[in-house]
């Protein structure tokens, strides 16, 4: 990383120039992302499955090293992807560097994870970013040295940049400049696999294309309307036209209007099958959090789902319901959800917008937070911020801090006084899931009806439902029938209403 804003004296100052003239005179890479794991401490635990699926998904990898020009041109059949070459810039006010090197890292991790290798980051300290280039007009041309020494194909900006700031831009540094919003946009593109999903990327690209859309020579070009004869003359031709590029956002409307009705046409499916579940009392739990803290692991361990586990961010975009049971047989749901971020694209909120329902519908949110990340109160804070923007800031939490193998015993101290009524568990070594099963048995609502009565043995429907969605205080069986006394729902309760006796 590289900060040119902080000036030293003497010696230091002269070695750090040196260093830096040297270190640039070939590629790096620019390190290990902090939000992603290493390779020996991400290794899946037992209750992850068998992970077809992440099989499936790294069926087609990119490659370094490899170039696109081909000396056979047979060869392009089984020609691997080559990997983009990427430089991340960023701008932090006075007293926010610790920050901004966090987000900068979470970038590289972004950058990784939608296939590229970073080189290189430059961050520069200034009140605002400028309005022109983004950066500095000093810093910006020290980035385009950067870009040329290192071999950079590609900057990536640590913020969403306004449209003029990214024209800007590339005209001084002369390379394709994207923002934090275009690699998290290409990485949902890339995760995304249900019919749902898929449209709500797709609308959430097409609101951030909108107002980016840029056009040139034909594009700009008036277009004659009616009847043109052979010259490019006639009726119709004599007005000013539409344009390609208004015809382009017209298009674009009209395709984001009709991905909004799939969206909508998709709810009536998963509101049948939410209302299949409350009218069945069963409870709900939902695993929310930030991105690879673990939620998919901790769902595995939790009811060894085997669903797909990966060392990136935003593995996870569809939701996925599992069932669970209680100790004493109640039956639950766990939900685990699409990942937040910090800056998480407004478009992507809003798409997302029905899957998030399933945090609103439930009982009970499970938070999970990455205890090993350098920024575990930036994770908890970006979370609930997220889930106050739909409505949902209100559900009982249980905070769940993973990864508890990867935690020292100060930094636990720490976190504990971060959240004192918090879980420390870790989905690979089994550490603490017992306990978190007992805490969410006891966050789960309880039935609101109180009932003793003496059930006929042919009417053995009714104990199993007991068993299954109510609570079971004591059971004894005798002659005339089976006697219980238990909690459960209204629903239930009038079920059970003619076999009910006093205390």
């Amino acid at each position: 990383m590289t900060d040119t804003t902080t000036h030293s004296t003497g010696d230091d100052a002269l070695d750090r120039v040196l260093a830096n003239a040297e270190r640039r005179t070939e590629p790096r890479v620019f390190g290990a992302a902090q939000a992603l794991q290493d390779r020996e401490t991400a290794a899946h635990a037992t209750s992850d499955g068998d992970q077809w699926d992440l099989e499936d998904r790294h069926a087609l990898r990119r490659v370094a090293g490899l170039s696109t020009e081909l000396e056979d041109v047979t060869e392009v059949e089984y020609r691997q992807l080559r990997l983009e070459n990427v430089v991340l810039a960023g701008v932090y006010p006075q007293g926010a560097q610790e920050d901004a090197e966090n987000s900068l890292r979470e970038l590289a991790a972004l950058a990784e994870t939608a296939g590229a290798v970073v080189l290189d980051g430059v961050l520069q300290r200034r009140p605002h970013p400028d309005a022109a280039t983004y950066l500095g007009r000093g810093k910006a041309q020290e980035l385009k040295d950067i870009v040329a020494a290192v071999g950079a194909d590609t900057v990536i900006a640590d913020t969403e940049l306004a449209p003029s700031q990214r024209r800007a831009l590339e005209d001084v540094v002369k390379v394709k400049v994207i923002d934090r919003t275009t690699v998290i946009l290409d990485i949902f593109s890339q995760h995304a696999k249900s019919r749902e999903g898929k449209a709500q990327v797709e609308l959430a690209q097409l609101e951030y294309l909108l107002p980016r859309l840029r056009g040139w020579g034909e594009s700009m070009s008036r277009q004659a309307g009616g009847q043109v004869g052979a010259g490019g003359a006639g009726m119709g031709s004599r007005g000013p036209g539409e344009t390609k590029i208004e015809l382009d956002r017209r298009r674009i409307r009209t395709k984001m209007a009709l991905l909004r009705r799939q969206i909508r046409d998709f709810g009536p499916a998963r509101e049948a099958k939410r209302a299949e579940r409350k009218r069945n009392t069963i409870p709900s739990v939902a695993i929310a959090g930030y991105t690879n803290a673990g939620k998919s692991s901790l769902l595995n361990a939790l009811t060894s789902a085997g669903v797909l586990v990966e060392n990136a961010l935003f593995a996870t975009l569809d939701a996925t319901v599992r069932r669970s049971e209680t100790s004493d047989g109640r039956v639950y749901t766990l939900t685990d959800t699409v990942g937040f971020v910090r800056n998480l694209p407004h478009q992507l909120v809003e798409a997302f917008r029905s899957t998030l329902e399933e945090v609103g519908d439930a009982d009970v949110v499970l938070h999970v937070v990455d205890g090993s990340h350098p920024d575990p109160a930036g994770q908890l804070q970006t979370v609930r911020d997220v889930m106050g923007d739909v409505g949902v800031r209100d559900l009982p939490e249980l905070v769940v801090f993973n990864k508890a193998d990867l935690i020292a015993p100060d930094e636990r101290l720490v976190l504990q006084g971060l959240e004192p009524k918090a879980h420390f568990v870790s989905s690979r070594s089994g550490e603490g899931i017992d306990e978190l099963r007992a805490a969410i048995e006891e966050a789960l609502p309880k039935p609101a009806v109180e009932v003793r009565a003496v059930v006929p043995y042919d009417r053995g429907d009714l104990v199993a439902a007991i068993h299954e969605t109510g609570m079971l205080l004591s059971v004894d069986h005798r002659e005339d029938g089976t006697l219980v006394h238990a909690r459960v729902s209204e629903r239930l309760a009038a079920d059970l209403e003619p076999f009910a006796i006093d205390a």
